[in-house]
C-alpha cells in the first residue's frame, strides 16, 4: 500500500508512531501520540486509527502492552512518502570532510574512512563497497624478481590500488629478458582494464618479437594471462570496509544478543555481504532496503542504506547498516553527503 492509499489521518497517526517508536525504542500509545504530536483530535481517535493501520499491516502488538510497533511495511511508507530529510548540520559536515579526506589518496583508504566516520556519526555499523576491479584501468606493471625461478608481478591500478601476484618460471631468467617483457606488457596492456586484459591477452602479445632469451617469460603470460589477471581482481569479500560494530552494542535491538550474532555473522561472511551491497551498486542515488526485502535471514531486522560514488567510470557503494529503527532523515542526509565527498576525493 503507497502512502496515498492511507486517509490524511492514518499518514499522520504512522509518522507520528514512526518517530516515538525511533526516538524511544518502546511500544506507542494513542496517549502519547496525543500529547506529543498536537494532531487535534482524541487519544480514542488515535486509537482507532492505530487499530486500522494494524489491520493493515502497518502496526503490531509486541505484547500485552497497549502501545504498538512499526512494521517493516510502516518503514518503508515513511521513507518513501512521509518524512522530511534533514540537513547535515555544519559540525557533522565540517568532520566528514575532515574524516574522509584525509592522508593517503588510494581508493581502499578513502573507503575505508568513509565507512568508519560514517558509523560513528550515524552510530550505526558502517560500510563501504570498492568498485568492480574487473573494471579497474591498469596503469603500469612491474617484474620483480623474489628468487631464480619466482617472479612477483606489480600491479598498479587507477585510483592507487596495488595488486600483487606470484609467477613460478622454468629455469632462470636473465634480468635483461625480464626487463624486456616488462617493456612489452606495459606497451601492450597500459591503459586497458583487467577485464579487456583478460579476455585480448594471447591476441595483444602474439605479434611480439622478444629477444629469445624473453620469450620463455612472454609465453607464461600469453598462456597463463587469464588466469593471472583474474586473481589481480582478487576475492570479491577483499572489497567489502566495514566501520566498527560496537557502535551498535548499547541499542535495545541487540540487547538479547541474538540479532548481534546474525550481524558478526553477516560481517564474517563477506563475500554474502558483497553481494548485497553489489546489488544496491546497480542503483543510482540512495537505496534503502529494510528489514524482509533484504531476503536474506542474516539482515533480518535490519536496514541498508546506502549512496552510489563514482571513481571516473568506476562506482561502487557507502552507507550503513542498523536496525530497521533508525533516525532516517539524519543517516540519509549523512550517507548522501558521504557518497559526494568520496566522488569529489576521486575525480
Amino acid at each position: 500500500m503507497a502512502p496515498h492509499e492511507l486517509s490524511e489521518r492514518e499518514r499522520l497517526v504512522l509518522e507520528a508512531v514512526v518517530r516515538a517508536y525511533v526516538e524511544t525504542a518502546e511500544p506507542v500509545g494513542s496517549r502519547t501520540i496525543a500529547r506529543r504530536f498536537g494532531l487535534g483530535v482524541s487519544p480514542a481517535t488515535i486509537r482507532n486509527a492505530m487499530a486500522d493501520l494494524e489491520e493493515k499491516g502497518f502496526l503490531f502488538h509486541p505484547h500485552t502492552s497497549a502501545g504498538r510497533i512499526p512494521t517493516d511495511r510502516a518503514y518503508r511508507v515513511y521513507v518513501d512518502g512521509l518524512m522530511r530529510a534533514d540537513p547535515v548540520v555544519v559540525p557533522e559536515r565540517d568532520r566528514l570532510a575532515v574524516e574522509i579526506g584525509g592522508s593517503g589518496s588510494a581508493i581502499d583508504t578513502i573507503l575505508r574512512r568513509a565507512a568508519q566516520s560514517l558509523g560513528i556519526l550515524t552510530q550505526e555499523l558502517g560500510v563501504a563497497l570498492g568498485p568492480r576491479l574487473d573494471q579497474t584501468i591498469l596503469q603500469r606493471l612491474e617484474l620483480v624478481r623474489l628468487a631464480s625461478e619466482k617472479l612477483i608481478l606489480v600491479l598498479t591500478l587507477q585510483g592507487g590500488g596495488v595488486r600483487t601476484i606470484f609467477i613460478e618460471i622454468r629455469g632462470e631468467i636473465a634480468d635483461e629478458a625480464i626487463i624486456e617483457v616488462q617493456r612489452v606488457l606495459n606497451e601492450r596492456l597500459g591503459g586497458l582494464s583487467l577485464a579487456a586484459i583478460r579476455s585480448t591477452l594471447p591476441a595483444r602479445l602474439r605479434d611480439a618479437a622478444p629477444s629469445e632469451g624473453a620469450h620463455e617469460l612472454l609465453n607464461i603470460f600469453v598462456q597463463e594471462g587469464e588466469q593471472l589477471f583474474e586473481a589481480a581482481g582478487g576475492p570479491e569479500e577483499d572489497s567489502v570496509m566495514l566501520g566498527q560494530a560496537s557502535v551498535l552494542a548499547d541499542k535495545p535491538e541487540f540487547a538479547s544478543g541474538e540479532r548481534m550474532k546474525r550481524l558478526l555473522t553477516l560481517t564474517e561472511t563477506r563475500a554474502h555481504l558483497a553481494s548485497l551491497l553489489r546489488d544496491h551498486a546497480t542503483s543510482p542515488g540512495v537505496s534503502i532496503t529494510i528489514g524482509d526485502e533484504h531476503g536474506s535471514q542474516l539482515l533480518g531486522g535490519l536496514t541498508l542504506v546506502t549512496a552510489e560514488y563514482k571513481a571516473g567510470s568506476l562506482s561502487g557503494v557507502i552507507g550503513v547498516i542498523g536496525p530497521t529503527r533508525m533516525p532516517y532523515e539524519k543517516v540519509i542526509s549523512l550517507v548522501t553527503h558521504a557518497s559526494s565527498l568520496v566522488t569529489d576525493l576521486l575525480a
